[in-house]
């Protein structure tokens, strides 16, 4: 797969993603445990990561 970006929203048990091409066009959208991403992200090349963050 030629991925670029991954957006992750995080959870307390599970893992949503969302993966885009290199024109930002989402092709794959995943839902994982946290071992099921640890496995799957050792597995894929990404240029980039964006993550969900909460300032509460």
């Amino acid at each position: 797969m030629n991925t670029t970006t991954v957006a992750v929203d995080l959870a307390k048990s599970v893992f949503q993603l969302a993966v885009a091409n290199a024109h930002s066009r989402v092709v794959e959208t995943q839902r994982l445990t946290r071992a099921q991403f640890q496995h799957w992200f050792a597995n894929l090349g990404v240029s980039s990561v964006i993550m969900e963050s909460c300032g509460v």
